[in-house]
């Protein structure tokens, strides 16, 4: 070999080991980066006219298990899911109260049936009236601050359908710019690896949103598509539609069209739980809005129902007449039974009872439709209602299966249902978090080892010293000669 080819190989071999130990820093540095993969340095050898020419880099290579990153973005997908549908009941667990708590629905009840007791044993008193018409206006308060609370969350629910949309449209779009700038950087021969890892950050976030699987193109390109068969990215974005609503009732629906569903490039979707883009934190969305949020209202109207239906039974108060109001009214009438869709929210105290709005505490001892006051020592209305608050009948509206129940029945129910969900909800979080960690540590263990990095730049360090040696080799040679 020749001096100058000599020289020409350790320039090579110096020039590679010097990339090579930019590549470990870049390594190292980036250990705790979020989505970024471990780089690897492709060398080959060189050759001039059949002899050795040094060493060639090849390129940069990013080092990832595309597999474990699939089935990680999955579970991603899982637990944002579980995640807020577990949020939800427990928060709306909180809400009704446990009971014997104060403030609960079925502690409310439990004052109202006390203080029917309490003023059958002195109906004369104003004060033990008084404290009947608190106890009956407290558990009306409550099932109004209930059904507010269960449209709250719809709302929440639709604002996050908006947000998340929104996101899923841009970051979308952001990874389009990102395929069209690695094709571009690929094509001019530069390393388009961190580009790529801006890439994978922005697919990781989406596929919490929205199960996803990544299909990897020519040139570094990829396109998405959601689990359900959506085409999210292939060649050019997808364009998702999605409209808020300012307010939200109980009779607004997606099926009758008051709430807004989700389009694709201009298409609607069906399904929207369980539909091509389900599964995820979205699915999640809708599923509060339009499922688990609606059926605890339709509860809590059957439980107005049956509290208003006992008060103004004429069996009851014998100064009713049929189809009038009793001391409990769908916002000051009577109930129309073709109505009953947010009745939570609309129950209300009579306000003939009312002693601040012109009314009079003795109907609520001697009836309703009373003319004039009865006998003050006439307990029997107050024991009636008593006895019809504890009595067990079957509900003609609500998912209570059919079976007789009293109120306190009911209100224990209602509870029981949403902790029964929120226990399985939490349930299957905690399998979809496990599973998430599992993912998340394998591909982790698939990240950057700086054990084996600090390894790799030992014998870089000992090429380049081998190839400065050959160089200093080279250098006193040619000085042998000019001294000759």
């Amino acid at each position: 070999m020749s001096i100058t080819g000599a020289l020409n190989n350790a320039l090579s071999g110096l020039a590679a080991s010097a990339r090579s130990a930019e590549l470990v820093a870049s390594n190292t540095a980036n250990v705790m980066t979020a989505g970024y993969a471990p780089r690897a340095r492709s060398l080959t050898a060189s050759s001039l006219g059949g002899d050795g020419g040094g060493v060639r880099i090849l390129g940069t290579a990013r080092l990832v298990n595309e597999a474990v990153i699939a089935d990680r973005r999955l579970a991603d997908a899982e637990v944002g899911h579980a995640k807020q549908i577990t949020e939800f009941f427990a928060s709306f667990e909180s809400r009704i109260g446990l009971p014997g708590e104060e403030g609960s629905l079925s502690a409310r009840l439990a004052s109202l049936e006390g203080s029917l007791i309490e003023a059958a044993s002195r109906p004369d008193s104003e004060a033990r009236l008084l404290n009947v018409l608190d106890a009956m206006t407290g558990v009306a308060s409550k099932l109004n601050a209930l059904s507010r609370e269960v449209q709250a969350s719809r709302l929440e629910a639709d604002t996050d359908i908006e947000r998340q949309v929104s996101f899923l449209n841009d970051s979308l779009a952001k990874i389009d710019d990102l395929n069209s700038d690695i094709l571009a950087q690929r094509i001019v021969g530069r390393d388009a690896s961190a580009l790529m890892d801006q890439r994978q950050a922005l697919v990781d976030k989406i596929s919490e949103i929205v199960p996803l699987r990544q299909i990897n193109r020519e040139y570094g390109q990829i396109s998405l598509f959601s689990t359900g068969g959506a085409t999210l990215l292939d060649g050019s974005p997808a364009e998702i539609g999605f409209t808020k609503v300012p307010a939200i009732d109980a009779s607004m629906a997606w099926s009758n069209g008051a709430l807004s569903g989700l389009t694709l490039n201009s298409l609607p979707i069906l399904g929207l739980e369980a539909g091509i883009l389900g599964g995820g934190s979205l699915g999640a969305s809708f599923s509060v809005r339009d499922d688990l949020a609606p059926r605890i209202q339709e509860n809590l109207d059957a439980f107005a129902r049956d509290l208003i239906s006992r008060f103004s039974n004429p069996t009851v108060d014998h100064t009713l007449s049929l189809g009038s109001p009793g001391l409990f009214t769908d916002n000051g009438g009577a109930f129309d039974p073709s109505f009953e869709k947010g009745l939570a929210g609309r129950i209300s105290v009579n306000e003939l009872a009312k002693p601040e709005n012109g009314g009079s505490l003795w109907r609520i001892r001697d009836g309703i439709g009373a003319n004039s006051p009865g006998p003050v020592g006439d307990a029997s209305l107050l024991l009636s209602m008593s006895s019809v608050l504890s009595e067990a009948q079957i509900p003609v509206s609500g998912n209570f299966y059919g079976a007789s129940r009293s109120p306190a029945g009911l209100a224990a129910d209602i509870l029981s249902q949403v902790s029964t969900s929120r226990i399985s909800a939490e349930v299957q979080q905690s399998y979809t978090v496990a599973k998430q960690q599992a993912l998340v540590e394998t591909e982790l263990s698939n990240g950057v080892d700086t054990d084996r990095e600090m390894q790799n730049l030992l014998q870089i360090e000992k090429a380049y010293a081998a190839n400065a040696r050959v160089i200093q080799a080279v250098d006193a040679m040619i000085r042998a000669i000019l001294e000759i």
